[in-house]
């Protein structure tokens, strides 16, 4: 309510300088005019003003440029097209190794020639579960070299393909040694 009361207060116009005007008889104001034309004398000269009335077509200047692109102060790292092409090579490769062990450690085991020495895998291996529980490798290597390959730091981006290539050799030899054991 108080607050009100002084917004209200301090948006009426000030009835002091209006009345004065209404009231200052046309002698008062004859005399205020003369005291500021001889105000007005006294001080100095003002420099004459640059622009002139018609303004002139402002012609592009053929040198300067509208908008430069800024470079921002920190790009991160991106794949290249070749990265791409042998990132998928490489995930390919790595789900068809696991896909061939899958298939050898499942024929050794069913056959009898031996065991599963994966003791996270070995629930798996009497079951056509095996195919999906060896897929799960390939795919953190996968993930993990799509991350490596937009490090920021140097050395790791040039090692990107190696959790790939590693994993993929891994499952291709686990395979060919179960191919071994069987026949």
């Amino acid at each position: 309510m108080v607050i009100t009361a002084l917004l209200l207060i301090c948006s009426i116009p000030q009835m002091d300088d209006t009345a004065k005007v209404v009231n200052d008889s046309p002698a008062v104001v004859s005399d205020s005019a003369a005291k500021d034309s001889t105000l007005i004398a006294s001080l100095p000269s003002a420099p004459a003003p640059n622009v002139s009335a018609d303004p002139e077509p402002i012609t592009p200047n053929p040198a300067a440029q509208p908008f430069r692109l800024v470079k921002p102060v920190f790009t991160r790292p991106r794949e290249t097209p070749r990265q791409r092409k042998i990132w998928y090579g490489l995930a390919l490769a790595g789900h068809s190794g696991a896909a061939f062990d899958a298939w050898t450690t499942y024929r050794a085991v069913s056959g009898g020639y031996g065991r599963e020495a994966n003791p996270f895998m070995r629930p798996f291996a009497n079951s056509s579960a095996i195919y999906a529980a060896t897929q799960v490798s390939p795919a953190f290597m996968d993930f993990l070299g799509k991350r490596m390959m937009a490090s920021q730091h140097g050395w790791v981006r040039k090692v990107w393909w190696l959790p790939q290539a590693a994993g993929a050799s891994m499952s291709f030899a686990s395979g060919a040694h179960n191919v071994g054991v069987v026949h």
